[in-house]
């Protein structure tokens, strides 16, 4: 029996950040992105959200052994579900996908909204540019909403648990697409 496999929109593209296998590009239909924030972390991070009009490219990986312990662990605060009609992949159609979504009714509201960590969207960013290049990048930012919050310049000091050190180039891509949204950079 073929192992399952989880698609990954944020951090999970890139592959220097987890060691699952047979990686490959992959288009969610019927979700976008968005920074959300929850009781369980004390930052913004991304979530799925439905979005009937969306399409986000992502990247499928396998899990071998159906064994999720790890990723579920990863991924605290999200639920893992069904996605396996919503996925545009090269693999075998019979394929179970899973994806991750943070549960609308764990939303909350926050005043400021939490910041984000830009060690994790410099992640995130390096990910894209490395499977899908420049115009991935770009539709990365275009497939993701609430950009007005905070973003913390935490490069000198990473505070991201899987922080990847970014060539000059990945750095300024980072700080041209987010000069583009609504988002408040905030130095450390």
């Amino acid at each position: 029996m073929q192992s399952p496999y989880f698609f990954g929109y944020g951090s999970l593209v890139n592959v220097a950040t987890h060691t699952y296998v047979d990686p490959r590009p992959a288009r969610l239909s019927g979700w976008r992105r968005a920074w959300v924030q929850t009781d369980v972390h004390p930052l913004a991070f991304l979530s799925a959200v439905p979005d009937e009009a969306s399409v986000i490219s992502g990247l499928v990986a396998s899990v071998p052994g159906a064994d999720w312990a790890a990723l579920d662990l990863r991924e605290t605060g999200y639920d893992r579900l069904p996605a396996a009609d919503q996925v545009d992949h090269d693999l075998p159609a019979e394929t179970d996908v899973q994806v991750y979504s943070v549960p609308k009714a764990t939303h909350i509201t926050a005043e400021p909204p939490l910041p984000v960590l830009l060690s994790y969207l410099d992640v995130v960013v390096q990910g894209y540019l490395q499977v899908f290049g420049e115009e991935g990048v770009a539709g990365f930012f275009d497939t993701t909403d609430s950009w007005d919050r905070p973003f913390v310049d935490d490069r000198t000091a990473p505070r991201y648990p899987r922080a990847q050190v970014l060539d000059a180039k990945e750095t300024a891509l980072v700080d041209h697409w987010l000069a583009k949204t609504a988002a408040i950079r905030v130095e450390v």
